[in-house]
């Protein structure tokens, strides 16, 4: 969330900054809340004054022993006064958090302009892609092929988009992300985190998934009876034998919870609501889960294979650093996800994303795109972020320094990687002209010394 003071200061400058980015925000909506909010607290401060001021009056009138009826009338009047402006400020307050919650964060000044990715800029290129003497065949065909890739079995099971994995290559799929997480937790001192695959509404709030992309969410709803894990309040405390006493009333509240997009959302809402010593920054973690996205809107983009699946996993990395530490952090983020492509040998490309192609609550994003030969492109694997404030104004996730006052964290994350994706381009550079394909040295310590993938 923007910080509310900047748009105060110049919202004509926040809008400017934000056109960069593709969105157009509602000054005048902004202004009109503003205005009320500004007339409300000064018509609030004003009958406060004046409450006082009478009751001060009143207890004047009372020690020379005159008729205080009337006053007392006018002081009762200012108190609903009170109460009906208190309850409009605090419903204005709703509003005006309701309508920021919707903005997204500003570009960073070194984010390049653009509306999509056609003006991403190239930072660099690891690797050179390898040239084949025979017919390159793309993982769908490979993985079929030894007999260790099934998407009939999960059409089966689920429906389109899953997919079953059996053998060497489930191995594979697990062994990289041991590697991954070995990695980032010997080598770039990330503490490794096991976190909940279902999150409540408030941490998606938290990160930025909602409101704005709740149609991209997995919900899992309440069913219309007492469900299972319901939190029940009671507003009086229970009999000593259970019974409850006269008056009290139980409320089963069920809550939606979501499947998780990605590990971003329960690790970095490991810091809402809390204030960090300063002395402990930075926090780094890792963790790896299996990542749940609906891919609403993506209808007919990458349907063929594991480019794009409602289920994947995924090896996250998240810091939280002080603020002027954290632009140094997304350069190392980024070079830690970096490795792990290095590591296998994968030709890759960095790529600095543009205004208009950034999430949401991103301020600048280095994308890694790893090469696929089928397609004869590079395709994303890795989305490493700063969001500065962003989350954590959101999340109320605050450092402070001794005695001082608290200050927001910056958080960042990153992929590091996308376990599925990186399976498939190890398919796709490690295939070989008999069918088989040859597992990257660096993961040989964790496929039991398997030197290659054979059809079964």
């Amino acid at each position: 969330m923007l910080d509310i003071q900047l748009l105060r200061k110049d919202a004509a400058l926040v809008a400017e900054r934000l056109a960069a980015r593709g969105f157009a925000f509602d000054a005048a909506r902004f202004d009109a809340l503003e205005a009320e909010r500004k007339t409300i607290q000064t018509r609030t401060q004003e009958a406060q004054s004046h409450r006082n001021s009478m009751s001060k009056q009143i207890g004047m009138m009372k020690g020379k022993g005159e008729d205080t009826t009337a006053v007392m009338a006018e002081v009762a009047g200012l108190g609903d006064e009170l109460k009906q402006l208190e309850e409009r400020l605090a419903a204005l307050q709703t509003e005006i958090n309701d309508f920021l919650m919707g903005v997204p964060n500003l570009p960073h000044e070194s984010v390049a302009p653009g509306k999509d990715e056609s003006a991403n800029v190239e930072v660099s290129r690891w690797g050179t892609p390898r040239n084949f003497d025979f017919a390159v065949r793309d993982h769908v065909d490979i993985g079929e092929s030894l007999g260790q890739l099934d998407f009939a079995a999960a059409v089966k099971i689920t429906g389109s988009r899953f997919s079953v994995m059996r053998g060497g290559l489930a191995r594979l799929h697990r062994a990289l992300a041991q590697f991954m997480l070995d990695t980032h937790t010997t080598e770039h001192g990330y503490t490794e985190v096991y976190v909940p695959y279902l999150v409540n509404a408030d941490s998606m709030r938290g990160t930025g998934q909602l409101p704005k992309f709740e149609e991209d969410l997995f919900a899992i709803r309440p069913n219309a009876g007492v469900a299972s894990g319901a939190d029940i309040y009671i507003n009086k405390k229970p009999n000593s034998d259970g019974t409850l006493p006269d008056g009290a009333e139980l409320k089963v509240v069920q809550k939606t919870l979501y499947l998780i997009p990605t590990a971003e959302v329960p690790v970095t809402n490991l810091l809402r609501d809390e204030i960090v010593a300063a002395e402990t920054l930075p926090l780094r973690f890792v963790a790896h889960t299996p990542c749940f996205r609906s891919e609403a809107g993506s209808y007919g983009r990458d349907t063929r294979g594991m480019i794009r699946q409602h289920q994947f996993d995924k090896v996250e990395l998240v810091q939280m650093v002080r603020p002027e530490d954290s632009y140094a952090a997304l350069e190392a983020l980024t070079a830690h996800a970096e490795t792990i492509l290095q590591k296998l040998g994968l030709p890759y490309r960095k790529m600095a994303l543009c205004s208009g192609d950034m999430g949401f609550s991103a301020a600048k994003t280095y994308d890694l795109e790893v090469w696929l030969p089928a397609q004869n492109t590079y395709r994303e694997i890795s989305s490493c972020s700063n969001f500065e404030a962003f989350q954590s104004r959101r999340m109320q996730a605050r450092f402070r320094v001794g005695q001082g006052k608290p200050e927001l964290l910056h958080t960042l994350n990153g992929s590091g990687l996308a376990v599925g994706r990186t399976l498939v381009a190890v398919l796709e550079n490690y295939q070989n002209a008999d069918g088989s394909v040859t597992v990257p040295e660096a993961l040989r310590p964790w496929m039991g010394g398997i030197e290659r993938l054979t059809p079964a």
